[in-house]
């Protein structure tokens, strides 16, 4: 992002900070607002979406504790997570100034400032934001991963290592958590960026269609085969191939596909020519590890091929403050889409998704938002205004909450062999029992 292109809003109760701070910004940034009561932030920021925040550490408001910078930066944390927050403060307030930076302060200006420090300090705010870590964009349309949650950072980080590399990825995660995305995201930010991206839903496909689709036929091969046409992998060389739902494909389909990625080549079918492919593979599935290390459901020799690196998608109820970052997404995009708006949210509106499970994960939250948005008939947003399916179902939490010694012991077994990614020697020490005793007990849960 260029600071040209950024928004800034300062608050400080005196008005010649107010004026000085606009004058110096307004010709290098896109727009420039001032408040002089912090009161009314959350109004403010609730309307408009802000790139950086210039916040004075002390008012003569209504909290007069001698850290009202800090209480009002916590504020706008809380509100809007994702903006930067650069606090302006008096040479005797240092020690509070930098005990505010761990309070998640960007940064801080000593009065009388240096206009050159105050511009060079908002530029670095702005810059920053096109790293990943708060955001990595896609190309198709305007879809985006959006977070900033210590799970959603870890996946940013796998992202970043492994994109530049041709390693075949696996993503796990629940229907819904936007492992398509991660797979566009990879692809992205590869070295094939700018070849194709192919996404097929293998999980769909009949195993007539599987290797028709998949590896292409000559005309004649059957019946309705009335021309030559190339495959999904074909269609990728040179790019990204993103299977996704892997995990429900049979194992007479497995087999298949193990062939062509130990060969790289494909024979189309009708001919008895192979036809070598160069394609970066990434794979998604609902399923768990240990699922997959059912050697009578899915081949082991496969998931060796395919997972080289796994990166796994966070539910949205592990990931805290992103329900908010993502309402507010949402919110803007529908708002766009349907000429609406802009929306204001009340906190009963955000209370109220935050306290939902999202079984349906972020999919379900975009759907809720998009509804929120259509039959909105004014520009405040309430609880009332929401509503959520009876379609989803919330499984996991019903297993959470029974407390029973087999359900426990169950779920922990689950959970250990999943952690260790099927190796069962490695799951019996780590729960302190022999192999034979954690075989006996998958024998008694039928896992």
């Amino acid at each position: 992002m260029q600071l040209k292109d950024a928004k800034i809003l300062v608050i400080d109760d005196d008005p010649d900070v107010l004026i000085a701070m606009r004058l110096l910004l307004k010709s290098h940034v896109a727009e420039i607002a001032v408040e002089k009561k912090p009161s009314n932030l959350s109004t403010i920021i609730s309307a408009k979406k802000f790139d950086v925040v210039i916040l004075d550490m002390n008012f003569n408001g209504l909290v007069n504790t001698g850290n009202e910078g800090i209480f009002w930066l916590n504020k706008i944390k809380e509100l809007s997570p994702e903006t930067d927050v650069i606090l302006i403060t008096a040479y005797g307030d240092i020690e509070l100034a930098i005990r505010s930076l761990k309070e998640g302060a960007s940064d801080f200006i000593i009065k009388p400032w240096q206009n050159e420090k105050v511009i060079e300090s908002v530029t670095e705010m702005v810059r920053k934001k096109k790293k990943p870590g708060a955001q990595i964009k896609q190309k198709a349309g305007d879809t985006r991963i959006v977070g900033e949650s210590e799970e959603i950072k870890n996946v940013f980080a796998k992202i970043e290592k492994v994109a530049p590399t041709d390693a075949n990825i696996l993503i796990l995660g629940e229907n819904g958590t936007g492992k398509d995305l991660v797979a566009r995201a990879i692809h992205e930010n590869s070295r094939r960026k700018n070849k194709p991206f192919v996404k097929v839903d293998v999980g769909a496909l009949t195993s007539t269609l599987f290797e028709s689709e998949l590896f292409g036929y000559k005309k004649g091969a059957f019946t309705d085969a009335r021309e030559d046409r190339k495959g999904r992998f074909e269609a990728a060389n040179g790019g990204t191939l993103f299977l996704d739902e892997i995990g429900n494909i049979s194992l007479r389909q497995q087999a298949r596909l193990l062939t062509v990625l130990q060969n790289r080549t494909i024979t189309p079918l009708g001919s008895n020519e192979p036809v070598p492919i160069d394609i970066r593979l990434v794979c998604a599935t609902n399923l768990k590890i240990s699922e997959l290390s059912d050697e009578s459901k899915f081949r082991k020799d496969l998931i060796y091929r395919i997972n080289t690196v796994d990166i796994l998608m966070p539910p949205l109820r592990a990931r805290g403050t992103d329900i908010t970052l993502l309402t507010r997404y949402f919110l803007d995009l529908y708002a766009e889409k349907y000429g609406k708006g802009p929306f204001k949210t009340e906190k009963s509106f955000l209370e109220k998704l935050k306290k939902h499970p999202f079984p349906g994960n972020v999919r379900e939250l975009q759907y809720v938002v998009e509804r929120a948005v259509i039959m909105a008939e004014k520009s405040v947003l309430e609880d009332q205004d929401l509503s959520f399916s009876a379609i989803e179902s919330v499984p996991d939490q019903q297993e959470m909450d029974d407390l029973r010694l087999e359900t426990v012991e169950k779920n922990t077994i689950l959970k250990v062999i999943d952690k260790n990614k099927g190796n069962i020697s490695k799951s019996a020490k780590e729960l302190g029992i022999t192999r034979a005793a954690l075989y006996r007990r998958l024998d008694k849960y039928d896992l």
